[in-house]
Order: structure tokens, then sequence, then C-alpha cells
């Protein structure tokens, strides 16, 4: 092997440019040549590539976001573009496929190794939904920057005696919401594997506000059932002895400084890809299982959905009195 890809696709992720930079260095100094790829799998179609030296990924390891350019590009399930990408890849001599990235992702990775490049995926969304990995990259610094808004909206809801409804991101899967509602101290919490009424939350904020608190705070995942919006109107309607707010935390979630944890965690699935690559493995993901980093094939990943452990829900509501 003498050459390396490298991707950021889909989503986002704050940690994607530490995962990057180890990808770089680490191929580096197994004495292989990288190739970056710009603008995600449109760009890998594209052939938009560029050649990637230490002094590149110098000074990104604090940096949110990816200097690579990210996107979706839905029409990569076509299997043309799929053998373009692979002929582009062949075309700069790229023998093997780093793909950082969420569940999307995953799937084009999945599909380039069953046409026989070899291929290893490295897990990043804040949304924490991808199969076969504790955490991804990015999820640590989105609640931290939940935590940081929760805080400062409770200040606020505080000094006026009044509700926050936080919506934060999470279509398919609630662990965000959830993990930020227990360390935000919300009184409820609303996620797309539990369903709940409005009436249960009216009862909910009533009870805390019969009991003395002079502020409530309700975090609703994007994808609830119950939806931030309307949730907001209906309580507004009802007698609960607090005056609601709504405050959508949208792309701030996505942005900021990475944290500790998250460039750690970058770092190590950045190494693993490319030590599994020059070990002649391909068709797996990295994941965090406890403290080490393990694999799984990519069959697994893709068509799966992790989702917010309940467990944790109801510690919420015991903790919400």
């Amino acid at each position: 092997m003498k050459t390396l890809a490298v991707m950021t696709a889909g989503g986002d992720a704050p940690g994607m440019n530490s995962c990057l930079r180890a990808v770089v260095r680490t191929a580096l100094n197994n004495n292989l040549k990288v190739i970056a790829i710009h603008h995600a799998y449109k760009g890998l179609v594209e052939g938009d590539f560029a050649e990637m030296g230490a002094r590149d990924v110098g000074g990104i390891i604090q940096r949110g976001g990816t200097f690579l350019e990210s996107g979706r590009f839905p029409e990569f399930v076509d299997a043309r573009h799929q053998k373009e990408a692979i002929q582009q890849l062949k075309s700069a001599q790229a023998e093997c496929l780093v793909v950082i990235g969420g569940e999307g992702s995953m799937n084009g990775a999945l599909a380039l190794h069953r046409l026989g490049f070899q291929v290893i995926g490295v897990p990043a969304s804040i949304d924490n939904d991808i199969y076969g990995t504790q955490m991804a990259i990015g999820v640590d610094t989105a609640l931290n920057t939940n935590m940081e808004a929760i805080d400062k909206l409770r200040d606020t809801a505080s000094s006026h005696r009044r509700a926050f409804i936080i919506e934060t991101m999470g279509r398919e899967c609630g662990f965000l919401a959830l993990i930020s509602g227990i360390i935000g101290g919300a009184e409820m919490i609303l996620i797309p594997e539990q369903e709940v009424t409005a009436e249960e939350v009216a009862a909910a904020i009533t009870e805390a506000h019969d009991r003395g608190k002079t502020h409530a705070i309700v975090v609703v995942a994007e994808g609830s059932t119950l939806h931030a919006a309307a949730l907001l109107q209906k309580l507004n309607e009802m007698k609960t002895g607090f005056e609601f707010r709504l405050t959508i935390l949208g792309h701030i979630q996505r942005g900021g400084r990475p944290t500790a944890f998250d460039r750690l965690l970058a770092t190590r699935f950045g190494v693993s890809a490319v030590e599994l690559l020059l070990e002649g493995k391909s068709g797996l993901m990295v994941g965090l299982q406890g403290r080490e980093i393990e694999t799984i094939p990519l069959e697994d990943v893709c068509g799966k959905k992790r989702q917010a452990n309940l467990e944790y829900y109801r510690l919420a509501r015991m903790l919400a009195k």
C-alpha cells in the first residue's frame, strides 16, 4: 500500500478535524501518501482531491467543523456514481479510504467495500445514532454546548418565573435531548423513543410550580412526536403557573471547539482506522465500547439505528422532583 484517501461526509461534527489530523499523520508516519477528498461524496465522484502533508493538518485539532468541507450527496446510492468514485480513486492511485461521518456516510463506505475497494468507517454524528459505537465524534461537544445553553436559560427563567422549551437536534434518536436534559436538570424531556402528551408535560410542570420551583425546563428532541412549537402553544393555553418561551438551539450544536473527550476519541479513531487499513482490513467501522476501540462490520452498522437508553429516561423523571 502506498496511497491512502480520507474524507468527511454528512453533517459536520466537532472533532472531525482532530480525526483528519490523526489519519494524515498516522499515514505519513507509515510512509503513505495521503489524498484528501473535498466536499464529501460529491467531491469523491468529481475527483476533488488534494495531497496532504503534515503541515496541512497543523493547527486544526482545536477547530470545529471540517476543513475538507462536507455535504450530503443522496445520488451516491446509484451504482453508476459508486463506480465513478472508485475510478476517481484509482486514477489518483489511492488504494484505500477512510470515511468519517454519520449513518449515511457508512452506507456509502459499505457500497464501496462491496465493490472491492478497501475502506474503513469512522463514526461522527452529534445525534449519537450510529449503531455499533457507544459514542461518536462530536457528541460530547454538543452535550457541553447544550448544557451551557440550558444553564443560561435557567438563569433568565428564574429571574422572570418562566418556563423554557428547548429544542435540540435528534430526528430519530433522542440521546442528545435525553442526556442534555439530565445534565441540565430539566423537569421534562421529550424524545422520539418515548411518547408523551402535552397533558403529561403540563401536569409535571404544574407539580413543579406547586412545589415552589421558580422556573421549569422542558427539553424536546426535534424528532419527538410532540413538536416543540405545538407544545409551546398548548402549554401556554393550560394553567401550569408558568409562561412558556421556546428556544431552538439548532445548528449551534454542530459548531464550536471540540472538547478534550472529543479530541482524544477522534484521534484514537483516526489512528485505529489507518492501522486497520495497513493490516489489510476492510468493510469495518471503528467504535467505542467501554474504554476500548473495537471494530464492527459495516454490514452490521448500516440499516440499524442506535436508540436512546430508556433507563436514562426513568432516571430523568425520578430526578426532576
